[in-house]
């Protein structure tokens, strides 16, 4: 099955957003350092970008979890296929996500990241799916609430495939 990509957002359009989300972060932890925790692979490219914009102190560390395969849905089933290497204890954590849709992977993610007893812990993704909801999930900061379109660019993948796009596009199958 061939597919092709159709523009959703713009990279200049990401880039703007970015920049806001970054001055946003940067006001609400003003005197404070963050601990952007990267889910990865998809995050990676949020995340370079976003930390660049925030102004106050900011440590990282990646995570890596899985619940799609090379589906385009999620299986539902968590895995966590790399942890944390520090400790979030009495950190102010930002959990950054590419993408929210049906909130299994990241309501077992959060939950289990707050059990690390961080001072905080928030969630900041690119691109939000609300419609597609199974769990509730609290997003602190949002890029982008999208349709429920199969998206690839800026980090999401299809088989691992376009994460390199400079832009959100939608998958067409044909």
């Amino acid at each position: 099955m061939a597919e092709r990509i159709e523009v959703l957002i713009s990279e200049e359009v990401i880039d703007a957003k970015i920049k806001e989300l970054g001055e946003q972060i940067s006001k609400d932890y003003e005197g404070k350092q963050v601990h952007l925790v990267c889910v990865l692979k998809g995050s990676v490219f949020f995340i370079c970008e976003l930390a660049k914009r925030i102004t106050v102190p900011v440590t990282l560390d990646f995570m890596s979890v899985s619940s799609y395969g090379s589906d385009t849905k999620s299986s539902g089933v968590v895995r966590i296929v790399k942890d944390l290497d520090e400790s979030l204890k009495d950190k102010h954590v930002i959990v950054i996500e590419d993408i929210v849709d049906s909130g299994n992977t990241l309501s077992y993610l959060l939950e289990m990241l707050n059990d690390r007893k961080p001072a905080s812990l928030k969630l900041c993704t690119l691109l939000d799916k609300p419609e597609r909801r199974r769990k509730p999930v609290h997003v602190d900061y949002t890029g982008f609430q999208i349709p429920d379109e199969f998206v690839v660019g800026y980090g999401l993948d299809y088989d691992q495939k376009y994460r390199n796009l400079p832009y959100v596009g939608i998958v067409k199958f044909e």
